[in-house]
């Protein structure tokens, strides 16, 4: 009975909430993993991990299953069971939100040098991941909330890279920043975030794309001829910050391609050269790309006023229609390099297939680029609350939002399964019918068939509105 009671406590400490029960790929083999983990978590000296991993209950049979399907979150928690034995004393929200500030404090620590911070960031981002991905599979936390803790992980680490190499430069004479305790503001170094990061969607294994701007008359820079190569150098580093692949892993695999003309310009544009080229040369693509930019890092006032004078290129009063053809024209390209083939489940590409996520994002931002010129309001980054506005302003029915939302959210999901698997930047179902089977049962689904019949369904759906 003691024992019983004992058990229960533990249990009842424990703080993630699941909503999910979810069913492993070989009970035997799950089972035989959990323990494999308890038995690291004593080798550690984390005895409550061990007994409450050794015992029996919904919880233990969860972690179980979510071992067994993810070989990536097993490694993890293997590797580092202290990340399992906190969440006796804390929530995940309240540990990610430890994390951020750290993150946010790393880049100002006494000491800290450039192979230090990386190995902290590394640190923290691997514990982070393998919490976002645990409260992902278990149901507590919806996809929504997902895609933003994944952004506000890559902003946080974004920042501190930038702010270390802005007091690096400040600490070297190279940049004479006016507010030191707080490097970022007035440095005039803009950092961009585009894409899925732009608009808080981050998928799990997702890179970065950033486009990088500075102003060579702002009072930080000491010699405006040098700028650009001083910026441009800085880029480079902040690159290899995020992406370099050490021994505690990497942080971000970082694209810096959308910037103006990327063949011949270089990391870091000035303002200036920018402003003009969107006016002169700038592509339609380049307009929808624009509509989910952000400023993450750096001078986040300076990139918010330079996106402000983008406005009239990016938002036409008068929309003109072979703009929209043209951004279409790119969905055929990618048709065309990406295999864009039958609805098949095996090997379907969950955002570039036909009635797949990229089609969602475009039905939404060829209607924004239409409209958005004359109603403000069509003019956010977010997928799901530009569904919404769209309905709100008769630019779609009611039933279009709300099954495109459904299916977005649906898309999304199976897309963080594939990517949770190995922590690979993925987008395309297995072949293998076991594999297909492990991501068919980390969504709950009872198996393959179940699954194959609601991706199916989900597309169709997609491909319809989209038409």
């Amino acid at each position: 009975m003691a024992a019983r009671m004992a058990k229960k406590k533990i249990d009842t400490e424990w703080q993630l909430r699941p909503t999910l029960a979810l069913r492993p790929l070989g009970g035997d083999h799950a089972r035989r993993e959990l323990s494999e983990i308890a038995d690291a978590a004593e080798q550690d000296g984390l005895p409550r991990l061990a007994a409450f991993l050794a015992g029996q209950g919904a919880l233990q049979e969860l972690l179980a299953a979510i071992f067994d399907l993810s070989p990536f979150l097993r490694d993890t928690a293997r590797r580092r069971p202290a990340i399992l034995d906190k969440l006796f004393d804390q929530t995940i929200e309240a540990r990610l939100n430890e994390i951020g500030e750290a993150v946010d404090r790393a880049a100002r620590a006494d000491n800290v040098s450039e192979s230090s911070l990386m190995m902290e960031l590394r640190q923290f981002k691997a514990e982070a991941h393998f919490l976002i991905a645990l409260a992902d599979l278990s149901g507590e936390a919806e996809t929504a909330l997902t895609v933003r803790r994944l952004s506000d992980l890559a902003d946080a680490c974004t920042r501190a890279a930038v702010d270390f190499l802005l007091l690096d430069a400040h600490g070297q004479g190279k940049l004479k920043l006016p507010h030191p305790e707080d490097p970022a503001r007035g440095s005039s170094w803009i950092v961009l975030g585009m894409g899925k990061l732009g608009a808080h969607e981050l998928n799990f294994s997702s890179d970065i794309d950033l486009v990088v701007f500075f102003d060579p008359e702002a009072p930080a820079v000491v010699d405006p001829l040098d700028a650009t190569e001083l910026f441009s150098r800085l880029t480079r580093r902040l690159v290899r910050i995020l992406q370099d692949r050490t021994e505690h892993g990497y942080l971000f695999r970082t694209d810096l391609r959308l910037r103006p003309d990327p063949g011949s310009t270089p990391l870091a544009i000035p303002v200036e050269a920018a402003l003009r080229y969107y006016e002169a040369r700038g592509q339609n693509w380049e307009r929808a790309a624009m509509i989910k930019a952000r400023p993450v890092a750096g001078d986040l006032a300076s990139g918010s006023a330079f996106l402000k004078e983008l406005q009239p290129y990016v938002w036409r009063k008068y929309m003109d229609y072979a703009a929209i053809a043209d951004v279409h024209s790119i969905k055929r390209q990618i048709h065309a390099h990406k295999g864009h083939g039958e609805i098949a489940v095996k090997g379907h590409n969950v955002k570039l297939g036909r009635g797949g996520i990229r089609e969602i994002e475009f039905f939404v931002q060829t209607q924004q680029l239409i409209a958005g010129g004359r109603f403000p309001e069509l003019r956010g980054r977010e997928t799901v609350p530009m569904l919404d506005a769209l309905a709100a302003r008769g630019w779609i029915t009611a039933d279009a939002r709300d099954a495109l939302t459904r299916q977005y959210w649906f898309l999304r999901r199976v897309e963080h399964a594939v990517q949770m698997v190995a922590d690979e930047q993925t987008h395309v179902l297995p072949e293998e019918d076991e594999e297909l089977e492990r991501i068919a049962l980390m969504l709950g689904f009872t198996g393959e068939a179940e699954f194959a019949e609601a991706f199916r369904a989900s597309l169709q759906q997609v491909e319809r509105h989209y038409a």
